[in-house]
């Protein structure tokens, strides 16, 4: 027998979540007034969208940490994306939060990353100066703009704030565990994927993080995960408790100094920083080369450009320019 769970009865239901939870009932709704879906919620109507649009689709072709790394097991921006949304889907079920609402916000978070990852946002953030180019923005840019979605306000409002760097913290605790769940998902797997390129090996590590953490792996994002729980659930809010924090931000900075900003990763970034800033330029001077797909010719000249290279996958990029100056990418091409 099966019984019959429309929206409805799926907003009922969200009254037995945790009074800290945000209902979809109460959202603050969307740019331009839709009728209600039979089946499904605001959010998971938002989570839908999300999943199906062209941003997202493009994840599976975007750098991660390693650009362009030979061997299959490497993380995309597509892996990490679904990572941090398996993350915060576990933060939400066990605190008793929205799960639908902290899904649709992890899987749109990064879709405004460009091409070759954070790498990107140091490529492009002279043209905004004093500004800085943010991939956070630019996701919201995407689903208001450039493929507008028409989203729920808490949904945009996790996105634009899920990095710890931004200011005002998003409003809703189903945000909050997004927040959680990108840097437990980028601090594991970054530091898999820095095993398997050799750059890292397992004793390298703090000897604080292998104390608190065990070896890499699966056990890093279980301790993680149950720190967040452990503390929200005594404290009343979403939040990890000061020593195990302390040691993730020791790994932190260990990641940055070893992996992120090491010599050899330095040398593939500065390669990728003049890809995109030679397209940039390229479709500065030449703004009838930008698509009509992908513009939205009521925005200044820079960001049109900066919306179309943002936009790019890894390999699109490097396509482009071959074509349009006939070099290869110095070592970045596919």
């Amino acid at each position: 027998m099966l019984t019959r769970r429309d929206r409805l009865a799926r907003e009922a239901q969200e009254q037995q979540l945790a009074p800290l939870a945000t209902r979809s009932t109460l959202s603050r709704g969307r740019e331009r007034p839709e009728e209600p879906d039979e089946y499904r919620t605001a959010f998971e109507r938002d989570r839908d969208r999300i999943l199906h649009s062209k941003a997202f689709r493009r994840l599976k072709h975007k750098t991660q940490v390693f650009i362009n790394p030979e061997g299959d097991h490497f993380l995309t921006r597509l892996t990490h994306t679904l990572q941090v949304t398996q993350i915060s889907r576990a933060l939400a079920a066990a605190l008793g939060l929205n799960e639908p609402l902290a899904e649709a916000i992890a899987l749109g978070h990064d879709v405004g990353h460009s091409p070759f990852g954070h790498t990107g946002e140091e490529a492009l953030s002279p043209y905004f100066a004093p500004r800085e180019w943010h991939h956070a923005a630019q996701s919201v840019r995407i689903f208001e703009v450039l493929e507008d979605l028409n989203l729920t306000w808490e949904v945009r409002d996790g996105i634009r704030a899920h990095s710890w760097k931004i200011e005002p913290p998003p409003a809703t605790p189903e945000a909050m565990c997004v927040r959680y769940g990108d840097r437990i998902a980028y601090l594991t797997h970054d530091a898999l994927d820095a095993m398997r390129a050799g750059t890292l090996a397992a004793d390298d590590f703090p000897p604080r993080t292998r104390e608190r953490f065990g070896p890499p792996g699966r056990v890093w994002v279980e301790a993680m995960i149950n720190a967040v729980i452990n503390e929200s659930l005594a404290f009343g809010e979403l939040r990890m408790d000061a020593p195990t924090l302390d040691v993730m931000h020791e790994l932190r900075d260990f990641m940055f100094e070893r992996v992120y900003l090491s010599q050899d990763q330095q040398l593939h970034t500065r390669a990728a920083i003049e890809v995109i800033r030679r397209l940039m330029d390229y479709h500065l001077e030449h703004p009838e080369d930008i698509p009509d797909s992908y513009r939205d010719t009521g925005a200044e000249l820079v960001t049109q450009a900066a919306d179309y290279i943002a936009g790019m996958t890894d390999r699109y990029a490097l396509t482009t320019h071959e074509r349009l100056f006939g070099l290869a990418g110095h070592g970045l091409s596919p």
